[in-house]
């Protein structure tokens, strides 16, 4: 069958200035990171999010690897998050040696259920990691009480949620640490992929600077703070180029156009679909009160794995390419290694089984998401 349509899941669409700004940045033969273009992102971002410091990084795994050097966590120490979420998440901790805990989903968000974290605390919890789903917060504020009462660090995981908000606080600013990415599948990108450490607490800003840096004290260096750098701690190469900085920075000039189109394009799904979830077929997304999310994805929930298989091929005979999202973490051969899922999993391999993605991108056209609507309510 050829279909008469082509939609793809994603899209790099460019806002504007990228391939100037990349001129630009080649021009200036400071090529290699934190030059001109990371300058201004990182001013961006602090005035933005205004929080105490951002780094950008080569990714957010990367960022999220800084994370864990920063808060020292050693062999045997224990991260709660969810087993919904990218490998990434994970292996960040896994690389110092931590014990991966894993608690179940809601079954509304598919954020943490923070509920459920409470009794996964042991003596050897060090971190709990919320992941922002689909750009939607987690319940922050029951989080962080858990978090203070029990003296642990809070790391979110907002690599799907810039410009989303929980309480007017925007995403990766309400933990101790939190994180962005910029892989060319996110909101915003740096050229494919990207990421930023955003810190909270000031006590991690300059170590955080060092990590970065290999270990040295390089950026106090450059900045005239002493006169000759060195190797202090450990670290590793984080760093991001400057034309990942120009690329992203152009994708920064244009953060609300980017993120109202991206709405108006969820919000046409929403409208379109609401027939189907009023009929039972389908569930659609919610978003809690307190939260503003950034149309990061949008996704339905059918009714199990077998009728998301046919709505999935039924899609791709037609030309329109959508897609399920994580396989659980905890079932995996390295989740079953490095972690355990504690208590009982209700809602994350139901809700990964019955998930499907839309397209969604900038500048996706109306009538586009038109034809993915008809389309859905014409195999129901």
């Amino acid at each position: 069958m050829i279909s008469q349509y082509k939609i793809p899941f994603n899209k790099i669409v460019p806002y504007g200035n990228e391939e100037k700004y990349i001129h630009n940045a080649i021009g200036t033969k400071h090529l290699c990171g934190d030059g001109p273009f990371t300058e201004k992102c990182h001013q961006w971002f602090e005035k933005k999010l205004n929080c105490e410091k951002v780094l950008l990084t080569t990714s957010c795994t990367h960022a999220l690897e800084i994370a864990a050097i920063l808060l020292d966590i050693k062999e045997g120490d224990e991260i709660i998050m969810p087993s919904y979420t990218f490998v990434s998440t994970a292996n960040a901790f896994v690389l110092r040696g931590a014990k991966i805990v894993f608690v179940d989903v809601r079954s509304d968000t598919m954020n943490i259920d923070e509920t459920l974290i409470e009794a996964a605390i042991t003596r050897k919890t060090k971190v709990i990691v919320p992941v922002h789903y689909a750009g939607v917060a987690c319940e922050m504020d029951t989080i962080m009480n858990i978090a203070e009462k029990y003296n642990l660090y809070v790391v979110e995981d907002a690599a799907q949620g810039m410009m989303s908000t929980y309480k007017g606080k925007p995403l990766g600013t309400i933990g101790h640490l939190g994180t962005y990415s910029f892989h060319e599948t996110k909101n915003y990108t740096s050229g494919g992929e990207g990421g930023l450490l955003i810190i909270n607490d000031r006590t991690f800003s300059n170590h955080a600077e060092v990590i970065r840096e290999k270990g040295t004290n390089r950026s106090q260096f450059f900045r005239g703070a002493i006169d000759k750098y060195s190797w202090i701690d450990v670290g590793s190469s984080y760093l991001p180029s400057e034309l990942n900085a120009a690329y992203l920075f152009a994708q920064l000039e244009g953060a609300e156009s980017i993120n109202q189109d991206r709405l108006n394009s969820w919000n046409q799904y929403f409208d379109g679909l609401c027939e189907l979830q009023k009929d039972g077929h389908i569930t659609l997304p919610t978003i809690p009160q307190e939260c503003t999310h950034n149309a990061h994805m949008f996704y339905i929930k059918v009714k199990n794995l077998n009728e998301r298989k046919i709505l999935l091929n039924y899609l791709k005979e037609h030309g329109i390419s959508a897609s399920f999202h994580y396989v659980p973490l905890h079932s995996s051969k390295a989740g079953k290694k490095f972690g355990m899922f504690f208590g009982e999993d209700k809602f994350t391999t139901k809700g990964s089984n019955c998930l499907v993605r839309l397209p969604m991108y900038f500048k996706l056209k109306n009538e586009e998401i038109q034809v993915i609507i008809e389309l859905i309510k014409k195999l129901y």
